[in-house]
């Protein structure tokens, strides 16, 4: 297998994100219970670099005042057209099941996994948007019933730091 070629459609989507950045969380106390009390709490993540011609990055986000940290692992798949978005945090040394989709032309990505959550099934749905060069959005949601609603539990607002910006 060839390497992805810089100017395929797909490759370098995520190149807005290298550098530093300063995350404000806001996360759902309680996912699907009904619950509407948020936590917000600081972040900051730094993505390292892009890898493969832009068809890989990694990044790594701290969560200083929550005692851990998580890595996300993001490759582009050539022959789908696809992203997988692979997370790992440092509580568990465990990986994640991927999300994975695309980019869309208006700007925003969606990427979608089988995951579960407190032992309940969940379809999970990552949205990046609003993306600009100091500042993008990320979300995730969780859906109980393949995708026909929807409740968001995470949220996070990136601002980039002067620090290795892109």
């Amino acid at each position: 297998m060839s390497t992805p070629s810089p100017g395929q459609p797909g490759i370098g989507d995520f190149d807005f994100l290298v550098g530093a950045w300063e995350v404000t969380n806001r996360r759902l106390l309680a996912p699907l219970t009904g619950s509407t009390e948020w936590d917000e709490f600081p972040a900051t993540a730094v993505c390292h670099s892009t890898l493969f011609d832009g068809a890989a990055n990694l990044d790594e986000i701290s969560f200083p005042t929550k005692g851990f940290s998580g890595l996300t692992l993001r490759l582009f798949d050539p022959v789908r057209a696809q992203w997988s978005l692979n997370w790992v945090n440092s509580r568990t040394g465990v990986l994640q099941p991927p999300v994975v989709g695309r980019f869309y032309d208006d700007g925003h990505g969606e990427f979608y996994g089988d995951d579960t959550h407190e032992g309940t099934p969940v379809l999970c749905r990552f949205i990046w948007s609003q993306i600009t060069s100091v500042s993008a959005h990320w979300e995730q949601a969780f859906s109980t019933d393949g995708g026909q609603n929807w409740e968001t539990n995470w949220t996070m607002a990136f601002l980039r730091t002067g620090e290795g910006s892109a």
